[in-house]
């Protein structure tokens, strides 16, 4: 048996959209999900992010320390969260992150941690 794999999940949607991810229904499916990752033994870590109006980006060319406010990639969807998991392998961490709710209105991406 091969050992298990360690996987981020980077959960990313339309900011716009906050108000739907935590309606009664939208806050019912994360607990569901996060229950049974829970029962299944894979969660190692999940943390939610404030809002990309937050972030600082921090970027070094020609050694000058380039700082921005907010997120530095122009686009409408903004990572909101991440969890690390430790699963068999890609298979399980594909169906792990298709039944992540943002899943049905964002994106989960999926990156072998080294």
């Amino acid at each position: 048996m091969s050992q298990p794999t360690r996987y981020l999940l980077l959960i990313s949607a339309d900011e716009d959209l906050a108000p739907e991810i935590v309606s009664d229904e939208g806050l019912h499916r994360f607990h569901e999900w996060f229950a049974d990752l829970e029962r299944r033994g894979v969660l190692r870590a999940h943390e939610g992010l404030h809002p990309s109006s937050t972030a600082t980006t921090v970027r070094v060319r020609d050694g000058e320390v380039l700082r921005t406010d907010g997120p530095f990639m122009e686009t409408k969807d903004q990572v909101g969260g991440f969890a690390l998991i430790e699963c068999a392998g890609l298979d399980e961490a594909v169906e792990i992150a298709a039944g992540h709710p943002a899943a049905r209105f964002g994106q989960v991406e999926i990156r072998p941690v080294r």
